[in-house]
């Protein structure tokens, strides 16, 4: 047997390895966890049969996508905007509505929109329509939505502005708007039509949108099978005529000492808990409201990708020459005479008026032809909308990506546009094919 001071020494040692070895592994897991590296993945399992999610080499993209939101679509639930009186809040409202599945957005009093007129080059970043048309060369301004010139108004504050009507033209092309000068009038046709109202109110004798209050108020299902939510002004809610006139006045359940929302935002929690509160909102419209949308929507698509790049500058030429009518027609209707050379300017403009109503008409009527087929059969929809790390895009300038180096690597950054890996996958290509199919069958 060994001596009792060896048994001593070996316990030593066997002890100092095992510390040794824990202060290893913990020093070389701080070095992960530093590093980014080690870190555990959560990963999405994939598509499961039946799934159709978005690729570069998926066929029909984009009337797939199209046919996804009109399957999740709601008429349903309208939102009522009540003399809304920022157009931020305004945009910013149909915007997230479309977002979240809602089609009809019904606006009383709407406010006259801040808007850009002329153009300016805003650092060499281009954004589409929101400047499109206006006289070049012109220096952009900014104005308030009673109309007066923001003297003050900077160059960023023009770039937002250009951005902010981009995002909120975009989105209006898929709703359906309806406007109403008063309340009364809006709340008559809320009737007509079968909608309930709910009014939405800070006032202690509104019902909290929780299930069981709604269902208690109610005396029967919490959210009716037509619903109409109103959303007032932003300094002081709905107004007494809407109040008095609605069904039930609801309100958001807050924690906080804040006990008020930005408008746009109040809009967007209030419609996103209803679809919560009933998930049977989503997608509840009738199959002869799809078909509508189809026939908008898919039309509406195959337009922008039947034209040319070439057509696409011709369009855009009569679009800018037509676009000074209005000016010289208001001054004519204000008793101003023209000089020689504005009506000969005039006469240009209406003469480029005319040709663009015709290509417009000619290209309305090939759109209708390349998708007749598709309304009718339309393909299976998209299961989830996210977009392929392919096409995901960041709505930033290339200077403003340049100026941030650790974007370089993201999804959203990585593509300065949409990479089509099968050529055959290409919808411009899908579209023109379908129009000569159909062209050929007549």
């Amino acid at each position: 047997m060994p001596p009792p001071s060896l048994h001593a020494s070996s316990f030593v040692v066997g002890v100092s390895f095992a510390f040794a070895s824990i202060w290893v592994v913990n020093k070389f897991q701080k070095s992960q966890k530093k590093s980014g590296r080690g870190k555990k993945t959560i990963v999405a399992p994939p598509p499961s049969d039946g799934e159709v999610i978005d690729s570069p080499s998926l066929d029909q993209r984009l009337i797939r996508k199209a046919e996804c939101v009109i399957r999740h679509r709601t008429s349903r639930l309208v939102v009522v905007i009540e003399r809304c009186t920022n157009d931020h809040n305004y945009s910013a409202i149909h915007r997230t509505a479309e977002a979240l599945g809602v089609q009809q957005i019904w606006v009383i009093n709407p406010p006259s929109i801040t808007s850009l007129r002329g153009e300016v080059d805003l650092e060499g970043e281009e954004y589409g329509s929101a400047t499109e048309g206006h006289d070049n060369g012109t220096k952009a301004k900014l104005f308030t939505s009673t109309g007066k010139i923001v003297k003050s108004a900077n160059k960023t504050e023009l770039k937002e502005r250009a951005l902010h009507h981009l995002f909120a033209q975009r989105a209006t092309e898929w709703l359906t708007v309806r406007d109403f000068d008063s309340t009364g009038e809006c709340l008559k046709v809320l009737r007509e039509e079968g909608y309930e109202v709910w009014a939405t109110d800070l006032g202690q004798e509104a019902v909290c949108l929780e299930t069981d209050k709604l269902a208690q108020a109610r005396s029967g299902a919490a959210i009716p099978e037509r619903l109409a939510i109103v959303m007032g002004t932003e300094a002081v809610g709905c107004t007494a005529e809407m109040l008095h006139g609605a069904d039930m006045r609801v309100y958001l359940p807050l924690r906080g000492f804040a006990d008020s929302l930005n408008l746009s935002v109040a809009t967007a929690l209030i419609v996103h808990h209803l679809f919560m509160l009933d998930p049977t909102l989503i997608g509840a419209m009738s199959e002869d409201e799809r078909v509508e949308l189809r026939r908008k929507w898919y039309a509406k698509l195959a337009r922008q990708r039947l034209i040319t790049k070439k057509k696409k500058k011709e369009r855009g030429r009569l679009f800018a020459a037509s676009c000074a009518i209005e000016e010289f027609e208001d001054k004519i209707a204000a008793g101003e005479r023209l000089k020689p050379l504005q009506m000969k300017k005039l006469e240009n403009c209406r003469a480029a008026r005319a040709k663009l109503e015709i290509f417009d008409r000619e290209l309305d009527k090939k759109a209708a032809m390349a998708v007749e087929d598709l309304v009718k059969n339309p393909p299976e929809p998209l299961t989830d909308m996210r977009r392929a790390d392919d096409h995901r895009q960041t709505f930033v300038g290339k200077k403003t990506k340049e100026k941030n180096p650790e974007w370089k690597d993201m999804a959203a950054t990585a593509n300065a546009k949409t990479i089509q890996s099968d050529e055959s996958a290409s919808t411009a290509k899908f579209f023109r094919e379908k129009l000569k199919q159909q062209q050929e069958q007549q």
